[in-house]
């Protein structure tokens, strides 16, 4: 399509406007391209114009600007959708660390992020553990759990484990504990 100003004498160029080639099969493609053609044909002619109190504007003859930022109306709309980090870490750190300490008991497992399985689980409140230990909660307890957990992920092939603490949850302390005795053994947090 191409602006085409018309008057009383033909002023347009053959040349500006795209010309169709036809094939062999029926199929219509212009011959060539150019900046005009991406316009809407628009005919007009001198003996026409009046005066106009506001001026309009066609729609159809201005390209639109995309916004790259979502806005609210569309945030509203999806309030779902996930950050790329989000839909990526599952793959880039698969093994995910959890650490829950309660007030008589320690339990630690390591979960495969895609398919959620366990990978390995050590808990002060198992037999073996719960018998021989003085005290399930102290620091040589988090030491225990730290090391039976890096033995075990070695066993089931993973060296390399990932540990996203809570909101507002710090690294020190009992955590701070069983994740330097895990670092010890040979595991890396990614």
């Amino acid at each position: 399509m191409a602006c085409i100003i018309s008057s009383s004498s033909s002023l347009v160029s053959s040349e500006l406007l795209p010309t169709r080639l036809t094939r062999s099969t029926g199929y219509d493609k212009f011959a060539s391209l150019s900046w005009i053609s991406s316009f809407p044909s628009m005919n007009l002619s001198i003996n026409s114009f009046t005066h106009h109190p506001a001026p309009t504007l066609n729609k159809g003859c201005f390209i639109q600007a995309a916004w790259t930022r979502r806005s609210r109306g569309e945030l509203a709309k999806r309030p779902n959708r996930k950050s790329w980090k989000q839909r990526t870490d599952m793959y880039m750190k698969p093994f995910l660390l959890n650490v829950f300490f309660s007030k008589r008991f320690i339990h630690a497992k390591v979960m495969h992020r895609a398919t959620s399985k366990v990978i390995s689980v050590a808990t002060t409140n198992s037999k073996d553990l719960r018998n021989s230990l003085p005290s399930l909660t102290d620091d040589n307890a988090c030491r225990i759990i730290g090391k039976l957990i890096a033995e075990r992920s070695k066993d089931a092939d993973v060296y390399a484990l990932s540990f996203e603490p809570r909101k507002d949850e710090r690294i020190e302390g009992k955590l701070g504990i069983v994740l330097d005795t895990i670092k010890e053994n040979g595991i890396i947090f990614a």
